[in-house]
C-alpha cells in the first residue's frame, strides 16, 4: 500500500503564514484593549508586550529617537570588544542580507546602534523607522522589537509584523540574537537582522545564532591565545618569586600560579591599580602590572588589617551597590535587590539574624530558611571578611552605613520584603 509522505513540519513559532499575522494582530489589539482574545502571542512576544505596557510607551508612537552623535558613536565601537568580530559578522551575514534584501544591524548592550549594513535600498527605507547608527532600539525606547526584547530577555528572538508593540513597525520583519564576552559573560551586544516584513524567513533567526555563536567562539579563541601569551611572561618571574602569587589578565582568569592550588577566575575591583590592595579572596596583596595582565603577590605576614567599613549604597534603584573599605583602598560589587534586601536586614539589626530571622525579614515567611542560607552564602563568597555567621552579622568591628535615597518611597521601590516596607512606613510612606 502506497503511503503519503508526511507534509514538511513548520516551526511553531514561525509567524509566517498570513493567517497567523492576522491571528498575532487580534492578540495585540486585546492586549492593548486590556482583555483576553480568542489568539494568544507566542510566549516570548507576550512576555514583552506586557513589559512594553508596564512601560507606558504609545503603540501609535513613532520609532524615533535621538541618535547618538558621531564621536558618541565611535568611542563606544573603541570600547567594546564587538569590533574584535566585527570582520566575522559582516562575512557571515551582511552578504546574506544583502541579497535577501534585509540589513544587518549590530548594536551594545543599550540597544544603540553602532554598524548597520546590506542591501542599500532597505539601507534607505531603514531611515523612516530610525533603524540607523546611534538610535536606540532597547524595549523601554522602541517596543517590542528583536533587539530590545533579544536584550531583555537574553536569548534569540525573531520579532514579525504585528507582533512589533509599535504600530509603525509592522511593516518589518526582524531577528536578532545577544552577544556574550566570554571572558567575563557580560553581555556585550546584539547582531540583528531585518528587512521588510515580505522577506520574512523562519531560518533567518538560526543563521543569526549560529553567526553569534561564532563570534563568542572567536572572543573566546583570542582569549586563550591572550593567556597563553600572558603565561609565557609570567612563567620565569614566578619561578623567582618567594610565597604565594598569581598572574591574571585584565578580567581575572589565571595565567599562571605558584605557591597555592589552581584558582578560578578571581574578582578584580573595577579599578584595578598597583600597590597594595584588598582583594576579597586573597586578602592583603601587593599588585604590580605586566604587559596583558596583573602580578597579585599575597602579603605573607602583612600587619594592615581587613576592611573596616562598609557603605551600603541604596540611593539608586539601578545602581545597588556595597563599597567595602579598608586601610589602602576602597572596592565596590553591585548588588541584585535581593541581596540590598538581605544586607539591609543585617544593617538594621547588628546583633545579627538567623536564617528564620532574615527569611521573615525578606520573605514573610520564616520557614524559608534554605533560600536565605543560600543567597547569604552567595554574597559571602565577595564579603566574607566584613561578614559573619551563627547568626549572620556583619562583624562586630565593622562600622557600616546605609546611604538612603532622597525620598523614603524610593528605598528598593519593587520591594516587596518586610523588612523594606517597615522602614518606608516608620518614614511615612504608606
Amino acid at each position: 500500500m502506497k503511503t503519503r509522505p508526511a507534509a514538511p513540519s513548520r516551526p511553531e513559532h514561525t509567524p509566517h503564514p498570513a493567517v497567523s499575522e492576522r491571528l498575532v494582530h487580534h492578540a495585540r489589539e486585546a492586549r492593548l484593549a486590556g482583555r483576553r482574545g480568542q489568539a494568544v502571542p507566542r510566549a516570548e512576544i507576550g512576555a514583552s508586550w506586557d513589559r512594553v505596557l508596564r512601560s507606558g510607551i504609545d503603540p501609535e508612537q513613532s520609532p524615533e529617537t535621538v541618535l547618538l552623535g558621531t564621536a558618541e558613536i565611535e568611542h563606544r565601537r573603541g570600547s567594546t570588544a564587538l569590533g574584535e568580530v566585527m570582520p566575522l559578522l559582516r562575512d557571515g551575514l551582511a552578504g546574506i542580507a544583502d541579497a535577501a534584501q534585509q540589513i544587518l544591524v549590530v548594536t551594545d548592550p543599550e540597544g544603540r546602534v553602532l554598524w548597520r549594513q546590506g542591501h542599500a535600498a532597505v539601507l534607505r527605507r531603514a531611515k523612516d523607522i530610525c533603524l540607523e547608527e546611534g538610535a536606540a532600539w532597547a524595549e523601554s525606547a522602541t517596543g517590542t522589537n528583536a533587539i530590545g526584547t533579544a536584550l531583555a530577555a537574553r536569548v534569540p528572538v525573531q520579532v514579525h509584523s504585528a507582533e512589533h508593540f509599535i504600530r509603525a513597525l509592522h511593516g518589518w520583519t526582524c531577528a536578532a540574537a545577544p552577544l556574550r564576552d566570554p571572558r567575563d559573560g557580560r553581555l556585550i551586544g546584539v547582531v540583528d537582522i531585518s528587512g521588510p516584513a515580505s522577506t520574512f524567513h523562519p531560518a533567518t533567526l538560526a543563521l543569526v545564532g549560529s553567526v553569534a555563536a561564532l563570534a563568542e567562539s572567536e572572543l573566546r579563541n583570542r582569549h586563550l591565545q591572550a593567556t597563553d601569551r600572558l603565561r609565557s611572561v609570567a612563567a620565569p618571574i614566578l619561578c623567582r618569586l618567594p610565597g604565594r602569587a598569581v598572574v591574571v589578565d585584565p578580567h581575572g582568569w589565571p595565567a599562571a600560579v605558584v605557591g597555592m592550588p589552581p584558582m578560578d577566575r578571581l574578582p578584580l575591583p573595577k579599578s584595578m591599580r598597583p600597590g597594595t590592595v584588598w582583594l576579597a579572596s586573597l586578602g592583603m596583596c601587593r599588585v604590580e602590572p605586566l604587559p596583558g595582565g596583573w602580578l597579585i603577590q599575597i602579603a605573607e605576614g602583612a600587619q594592615e588589617g581587613p576592611p573596616r567599613r562598609v557603605v551600603l549604597d541604596l540611593s539608586r534603584e539601578q545602581g545597588l551597590a556595597v563599597h567595602v573599605a579598608g586601610q589602602v583602598g576602597t572596592w565596590t560589587r553591585r548588588l541584585s535587590p535581593r541581596h540590598a534586601e538581605l544586607l539591609y536586614a543585617l544593617a538594621l539589626h547588628r546583633e545579627g539574624r538567623t536564617a528564620a530571622e532574615l527569611a521573615q525579614d525578606v520573605f514573610g515567611d520564616a520557614s524559608r530558611t534554605v533560600t536565605v542560607r543560600a543567597e547569604v552564602s552567595r554574597i559571602r563568597r565577595h564579603l566574607a571578611e566584613v561578614l559573619a555567621h551563627r547568626p549572620y552579622r556583619f562583624g562586630d568591628d565593622v562600622e557600616v552605613e546605609v546611604v538612603h535615597p532622597d525620598a523614603p518611597a524610593d528605598l528598593l521601590p519593587r520591594s516587596t520584603a518586610p523588612v523594606v516596607l517597615r522602614a518606608r512606613a516608620a518614614a511615612g510612606v504608606s
